[in-house]
């Protein structure tokens, strides 16, 4: 769904390519599987300026065979060709589930339920990217080594990588549940997130950033992004009250 979004809003931005398990019609793609690497999608980066990885299984409930087999390899291979290809910088989509399990703790838990009885909108401290990483199940744990891969190859290889902690992105586009209002990211603020994250300056070397929209009961920080790569979200959970 993502890839779906950012390439119906950034075609006209951006000259596009797209890789993955099937062509996509109408639209220039390469159909490879990344998690088993391959000529074929080493060709893919040929010549790219720089890459959004979407690669690997989303699903927040996925086994760990399959983040092992599948997702994994997808994140290494993807940092390894855009290093041999002389990618300027990739785009990591990490997700929010690399800290879940604070959201077992007062008041995150209180608030991911709607229980607001007490709370006033930002009068509680925001989870920010200096907390250490508590993973909520194997998915979360394959984005926390992506994010740590990627830390070596901007280290280790001088490949620029930001990687994004997507919040909750509905093809609704809006909530569905209480926990939404708080970690609701819009498409809009989507495409916004990574254009800032593609044309952030080139002293940005590395970076994690949370992607959420600028809901009112949110608890992830997002002033750094603001700052570091000029992230400025324009919605809100609370107009869908």
């Amino acid at each position: 769904m993502i890839g779906t979004i950012l390439r119906r809003e950034l075609s006209d931005r951006y000259e596009l390519r797209a890789l993955d398990r099937k062509r996509i019609p109408r639209f220039e793609s390469v159909a490879a599987n990344l998690a088993k690497g391959g000529r074929r999608a080493d060709r893919a980066f040929a010549g790219c300026d720089a890459v959004v990885d979407l690669a690997g299984v989303a699903a927040v409930d996925t086994p760990w065979e399959v983040v092992r087999r599948n997702n994994i390899p997808a994140t290494m291979n993807t940092l390894e060709a855009a290093s041999r290809h002389g990618v300027a910088r990739v785009v990591y989509a990490s997700s929010n589930h690399v800290t879940g399990l604070y959201e077992r703790d007062d008041p995150y838990a209180r608030i991911v339920a709607g229980d607001y009885a007490g709370l006033e909108p930002g009068g509680f401290r925001r989870i920010t990217i200096a907390d250490p990483i508590r993973p909520d199940g194997p998915y979360g744990l394959g984005k926390a080594f992506g994010e740590a891969a990627a830390r070596y190859y901007a280290d280790e290889r001088g490949l620029s990588a930001v990687c994004l902690r997507i919040g909750t992105c509905k093809g609704s586009d809006r909530p569905e549940r209480p926990r939404d209002f708080a970690t609701l990211l819009t498409h809009g603020d989507l495409v916004r997130l990574v254009v800032a994250a593609l044309e952030a300056p080139d002293s940005v070397r590395f970076g994690t950033f949370y992607g959420v929209s600028a809901n009112t009961w949110r608890f992830w920080e997002i002033d750094d992004a603001c700052e570091a790569i000029g992230y400025e979200p324009a919605d809100d959970a609370e107009q869908f009250r």
